[in-house]
């Protein structure tokens, strides 16, 4: 069974899964402070009811989107699931004619014309500056490209029901993925941030549409022992867990706390994908399909989803597809965005920042502003060659996790933290009183994942033999590119931090004192603490760069 998909203006904002820990500690300061050195549309198919696969169905009016605003998620977990709706959505090329959809267009057999479009970057056809993270503006290179949208009929299961075993399960796995990405990242970076929940979620909507011996493997390298049919789910269920983290809170900048993570689906427009797989997105990630022509207008196209991915990071994620990403073979872009903006629950304070010395790993030192805090409930824990303390936001159910090693014993450290020994890391942090001092810093990282990925044993994917035929019936797709960037600062009231991946589907002791002093190199993690779900997390070995 098939379905035509009509053009249409504006861009889809799906909603997702994000995640964020991080905390800080105020200037209240009760003892001498410590010297300085020291949206859904739906298919006009009924979602319960699905015609004979031996006919065609269109997609009636209100199905085009005319704006950006998705319709609010009302789905329960009762919907149905993608496997009993339709095989496959063709998506059509531009055709000759220009009438609108009748009424009747979903009827088996009925034809559409095609609806015209217009230039989505503005409504006179003009296109629109882009400020890049640095406040200059810049004209894009070139026009971005009509943009339509289409909708499973499958809403998004916004009350999932989902077995509290299943969620532990994939917070685990996902814990375990986040370590195994970390030690191959820190062999080409310095100062590290990456955002794993991202990285995860862009690759299980992939994996959605994969199988045979490509399924296999990326199971196996992003740790997704759940089968798909309750990981799915349990990603649901996740980020819905998230969504409600800092309602009510301040953000960093003084205005509502964020903890925002999207996805998106872009799709070239010719081609023929299978209505299951997207409906997997829709149920589950709140993924529509974003049409482009990538066939004609690749470097538009591309700069089309760059901008989206920069809306929805607040311009701190810029040109996440870098030029020559996109082209004309390229038939599937998938893409995730998350952005997060808290203020710690007591900000530090300003006034106390002071200069002060970093040591280095390799002995030397380099000079870097130090926030000062006081707070006399910090969770702090002494381990083996470490100390780590929780900060928390606003939302304290986030918090900033900084794992100090012992001089000397930075590499010991690092190699020996995994997923279960953070966990016991975690579950040890008990509340003291006293100082914290830390760098203020910002780092950001991008990385090409296909290396990564494929020392993880995910190889058969990026081959043109990779079998992706959960996404159109057929063996012709493979994955070109795995693309992710990220970002953070950690300043005195609160914390900003951003990462976007876009994967890219071609065809062919005692007690601890109470004085922390972060002035060494370190490990952070920013995690939700009821789900153990690491959002962001890296090192800093040199808070002077960036």
């Amino acid at each position: 069974m098939t379905c035509s998909a009509q053009r249409a203006i504006g861009r889809c904002v799906l909603s997702a899964l994000v995640s964020a820990a991080l905390a800080g500690c105020g200037s209240n300061n009760p003892s001498p402070i410590p010297d300085a050195s020291a949206g859904d549309a739906s298919w006009t198919q009924d979602a319960t009811s699905v015609p004979d696969s031996s006919s065609d169905y269109s997609i009636a009016p209100d199905t085009i989107a005319s704006d950006t605003t998705p319709a609010p998620d009302t789905a329960t977990s009762d919907a149905p699931v993608a496997q009993d709706m339709a095989q496959d959505i063709v998506v059509l090329a531009d055709g000759a004619g220009d009438g609108m959809v009748e009424p009747d267009a979903a009827k088996p057999d009925a034809s559409v014309s095609e609806v015209p479009a217009t230039d989505a970057a503005s409504s006179d056809g003009t296109t629109s500056d882009r400020t890049t993270s640095d406040g200059a503006t810049m004209p894009d290179a070139e026009p971005a490209p009509d943009l339509a949208t289409a909708l499973s009929a499958i809403q998004r299961v916004v009350d999932p029901q989902v077995p509290a075993a299943d969620s532990t399960t994939l917070d685990s796995d996902n814990a375990a993925f986040a370590f195994d990405a970390y030690k191959k990242l820190i062999a080409t970076n310095t100062n590290l941030i990456f955002s794993p929940a991202s990285i995860s979620i862009a690759l299980a909507m992939t994996y959605a549409g994969a199988a045979g011996t490509t399924a296999s493997e990326m199971a196996q390298a992003l740790h997704f022992s759940l089968p798909p049919a309750q990981l799915h789910p349990a990603f649901n269920a996740l980020d819905r867990a998230l969504a409600s983290r800092g309602q009510g809170q301040l953000g960093a900048d003084g205005g509502p706390m964020q903890l925002h993570i999207v996805n998106a689906v872009w799709a070239e427009r010719t081609y023929t994908f299978k209505t299951a797989f997207l409906d997997i997105l829709a149920a589950n990630y709140g993924a529509g399909i974003n049409l482009l022509d990538f066939v004609s207008a690749p470097d538009p196209s591309r700069l089309t989803i760059n901008t989206w991915v920069a809306d929805q990071t607040e311009n701190k994620i810029q040109d996440l597809l870098p030029e020559g990403s996109i082209d004309s073979s390229t038939r599937l872009v998938l893409t995730n965005a998350v952005y997060f903006n808290a203020a710690w629950k007591v900000p530090f304070g300003p006034n106390e920042t002071r200069d002060g010395q970093f040591a280095l790993l390799d002995g030397s030192s380099v000079s870097a502003k130090f926030m000062y805090g006081y707070l006399d409930n910090i969770p702090t824990v002494q381990g083996t060659n470490f100390v780590a303390v929780s900060l928390p936001y606003a939302d304290d159910r986030l918090s900033l996790v900084v794992v100090l090693p012992d001089a000397g014993k930075f590499s010991q450290v690092e190699s020996s933290l995994d997923a279960s020994s953070l966990g016991t890391l975690v579950a040890g942090l008990t509340g003291q009183m006293g100082y914290v001092i830390i760098p203020r810093f910002r780092v950001e990282t991008g990385s090409d994942l296909v290396s990564l990925l494929k020392a993880l044993g995910m190889t058969s994917a990026f081959s043109p033999g990779a079998d992706f035929s959960g996404m159109d019936g057929t063996h012709s797709l493979y994955i070109s590119d795995v693309i992710h960037k990220a970002f953070i600062d950690v300043a005195e009231k609160g914390t900003e931090a951003a990462a976007a991946t876009g994967v890219v589907v071609a065809s062919a002791s005692a007690p601890p004192p109470p004085l922390v002093r972060v002035d060494r190199p370190f490990l952070y993690f920013l995690r939700d603490q009821p789900t153990g779900a690491i959002l962001f997390m890296g090192r800093v070995l040199d808070p002077s760069k960036n």
